[in-house]
């Protein structure tokens, strides 16, 4: 770290812009996804099939997008002007929301915007750090954290709003979010590289056996398959796990009833609460010198995940025909966060250190294709949702975490040794981590 560098909160001041920027974009998009099954099913009258269906391909569609996007960003716009163009075609897209007719329209043209905003954005905080900066191995747990501020936020004012006065107004309160989240990336660009990463050369790794393209692509290949089987279960928490929250659980509160769209704020909320923890955990280990290898960590959370559902299908058993507690749901959600924590940024942070320099937003955008195939994999295990008992479809969703876990283990030692290979280390004599 420099001495004379200016830092926000301990870490360079793009990485503020960029996590209140992704704060904003998510509050945009959680705010919407949170209303969109209520929405279909209750005022357009779509029969749930459909809007389950209608639901996965959306959520599948803006990360299917990005693949394009990114290799858009790369070649031609970078990553700036893409950020810019895709945010402002994503808050038009949700306004267009706040028309019946147009639905379709506007689920398509926010998934256009969000396949240039989605990978441009991450892929730019490699670029705040030297190579040898410890702290560019957090920045993307802390960069999760904003992602999740904004998805707290989301149910709470956008939820409320579409429930209290109308969906129409809930679309157009993400819209506003957009809008703020490209006011705070305008005004601070100056706080952001001018380059997309050339003027900050890494220092080369320690000597290794190399590794090549070939066999790190495999390996990312192989790991956005077990990403794609793990969306399966993981994407049902807007889903049928929000319908199962309007008829399967007692939200009574005393004589009050809890708003169904503000379990949606629980997750994110739980990420902000349980990161730092966690962070600390990590660090403790990493002092000590021991680190856990990424897939390790990924497999350990698909597996967490897996007993989330698994509790599900025992709480559902237990209270069939009546509703359960709404306090095994705040359960369910604790669980399931945690998991989360361990794979989804872990990911993340996998895919973009390992990513060739001239190709940072496409490989970003090869972590979202994974995404778009769990997501469109979810909305079709949805349909099971209305054939299948409550219990026995948790207990489904159990099990593709569990398939997942396990895939993921099998990856550790390909991964751990690509990990080693191309971590960029200091050129000063420091112990080698250990994996565990």
């Amino acid at each position: 770290m420099d001495a004379n560098e200016k830092t926000w909160f301990g870490q360079p001041r793009g990485l503020t812009v960029l996590f209140l920027t992704e704060m904003w974009e998510t509050f945009s998009y959680f705010g919407m996804r949170a209303i969109l099954v209520y929405y279909m099913t209750k005022q357009l009258l779509l029969a749930q099939e459909r809007a389950s269906l209608i639901y996965g391909v959306y959520t599948a569609m803006t990360y299917f997008t990005p693949i394009l996007g990114g290799v858009v960003a790369d070649r031609w716009l970078g990553k700036r002007r893409a950020v810019i163009l895709g945010g402002s075609i994503m808050a038009a897209g949700h306004f267009m929301m706040t028309f019946d007719s147009l639905l379709y329209a506007a689920l398509a043209t926010i998934a256009i915007g969000n396949g240039l905003f989605l990978p441009s954005l991450p892929s730019q905080i490699k670029d705040l750090y030297r190579a040898e900066d410890p702290r560019r191995s957090w920045a993307y747990n802390v960069y999760y954290v904003g992602i999740n501020l904004g998805g707290f936020l989301a149910p709470l004012v956008c939820g409320t709003l579409g429930e209290l006065l109308g969906w129409h107004w809930g679309f157009a309160a993400a819209g506003v979010g957009m809008l703020i989240g490209l006011l705070v990336y305008v005004a601070g660009g100056k706080y952001l590289p001018e380059s997309n990463g050339a003027a900050l050369r890494e220092s080369a790794p320690a000597a290794r056996a190399p590794v090549s393209l070939r066999e790190t692509v495999l390996v990312l290949l192989a790991i956005g398959l077990a990403v794609t089987v793990f969306r399966g279960a993981y994407e049902q928490v807007g889903n049928t796990v929000a319908l199962w929250a309007d008829v399967g659980i007692d939200r009574g509160v005393g004589a009050v009833t809890i708003p169904m769209t503000w379990f949606q704020s629980l997750n994110p909320l739980l990420v902000f609460i349980m990161t730092p923890l966690l962070l600390a955990h990590w660090r403790r280990r990493a002092a000590r010198g021991v680190q856990q290898a990424s897939a390790r960590k990924m497999a350990y959370g698909a597996a967490v995940v897996a007993a989330a559902y698994l509790l599900l299908a025992a709480v559902a058993h237990a209270a069939e025909p009546g509703r359960a507690s709404w306090v095994w749901l705040v359960l369910y959600f604790v669980v399931f966060t945690y998991g989360e924590l361990c794979i989804l940024p872990t990911g993340l942070g996998l895919f973009a250190r390992l990513a060739p320099a001239r190709l940072a937003a496409t490989t970003v955008a090869a972590w979202f294709f994974a995404i778009f195939t769990g997501s469109l994999t979810a909305g079709v295990v949805g349909m099971l949702w209305s054939s299948t008992g409550h219990d026995h479809f948790f207990l489904i969703l159990s099990g593709i975490a569990a398939a997942s876990a396990a895939l993921l283990l099998a990856l550790d030692r390909p991964t751990r040794r690509i990990e080693v290979v191309r971590a960029l280390e200091p050129q000063s004599p420091s112990p080698e981590p250990r994996f565990t």
